[in-house]
């Protein structure tokens, strides 16, 4: 499976390699956009569940100190 991918990247990267210096330019901002947009919806995805958590009453509250101790188990 991982050279299958590898063998499409590659695919990819030959095809990219033979368009034009600006269509290659073109390219990479689209995809640095497209990158961009899909962080911005998992921030707002996971500050949405981070709310309904609140609202909920299933979020914690507390110092650092408690956040160790409920990671380490201790109480």
């Amino acid at each position: 499976m991982k050279d299958d991918k590898i063998a499409t990247l590659q695919s990819a990267l030959d095809y990219v390699e033979k368009l034009p210096p600006d269509e290659q330019e073109t390219l990479i901002e689209i995809i640095r956009k497209r990158m961009i947009e899909r962080r911005r919806d998992e921030i707002a995805r996971h500050a949405k569940d981070t709310l309904n958590a609140v609202k909920e009453k299933r979020a914690k509250y507390g110092t650092i100190e408690d956040l160790k101790r409920d990671l380490s188990g201790d109480r």
